[in-house]
């Protein structure tokens, strides 16, 4: 086994987020300290890529605030995130949505996903 994978895992927590995919719209509360103070915020977007492997993984949200547009970046393995919620499931064909950054208005939704029982 590779030196550097083995310190990943045991370095790395094992944390039980929910699974999403770009697309989906999901809410991420993390901690935010300031000074002695600790609070958590919550950041409600739009999952527009999740890029990296295991120890290294990212995922990048996509969120409007007054009318322009606020990306950040989230990694997985962060001890700041306290929860993640997912909201809807999008509908999308690629696996990287950067195209929404060039979208206005309605034509910058993303359908949901809509799921059938099996019987």
């Amino acid at each position: 086994m590779d030196a550097i994978k083995f310190v990943h895992e045991q370095m790395s927590p094992e944390r039980n987020f929910p699974e999403f995919f770009p697309g989906d719209n999901i809410t991420i509360n993390y901690k935010i300290i300031e000074g002695d103070k600790e609070r958590v915020q919550a950041f409600r977007g739009d999952v527009i890529q999740i890029s990296g492997h295991n120890g290294t993984r990212t995922f990048t949200v996509r969120k409007m605030s007054n009318g322009v547009g606020v990306e950040r970046i989230f990694p997985f393995s962060a001890p700041n995130i306290v929860d993640i919620q997912v909201l809807k499931r999008g509908k999308v064909r690629r696996a990287r949505l950067f195209y929404l950054r060039d979208l206005v208005g309605k034509k910058a939704r993303i359908k949901e996903r809509k799921f059938v029982a099996k019987k």
